[in-house]
């Protein structure tokens, strides 16, 4: 899949609202040190992930074929486990670590990617105030 053209560019982002449908940020693709990545923009900050995290956290909801709790934290703020978040961050995924890329901006994974799942058709995701889950389709 080129998710450049369905996510969208710097110039004509994809917009999408947090699990909760409180807040509204946007999300693209570009281009870092040779690296296609994931850049979300929340009113003015900015974070990076890894574009990989998409397959991955696909493929890894599949197996596990059951609602899994977003958790979504901070960087510095310890994880639940078994949670999205976790996952994103845990040296037994993919990538051995974190699928954040911006040092201090590397957490709310499981806050900002998950809705990008959902726009793209590959998971459902809750969407109450607290204690939202997903799954894959």
């Amino acid at each position: 899949m080129n998710y450049a053209q369905t996510i969208g560019t710097a110039d004509n982002p994809m917009k999408l609202k947090t699990p909760p449908l409180s807040s509204e940020y946007t999300i693209h693709v570009a281009e870092k040190d040779g690296q296609e990545i994931l850049v979300c923009t929340v009113k003015k900050t900015i974070l990076h992930y890894d574009l990989r995290c998409i397959k991955d956290l696909h493929e890894m909801l599949k197996k596990r074929g059951d609602w899994m709790e977003l958790a979504s934290k901070d960087e510095k703020v310890e994880t639940k486990p078994d949670t999205v978040e976790h996952w994103g961050r845990s040296l037994d995924n993919p990538v051995g670590g974190w699928y954040g890329l911006k040092k201090g901006f590397r957490g709310r994974f499981g806050m900002y990617i998950p809705p990008l799942m959902e726009a793209l058709g590959l998971a459902e995701v809750t969407h109450e105030k607290r204690g939202n889950k997903m799954r894959a389709v």
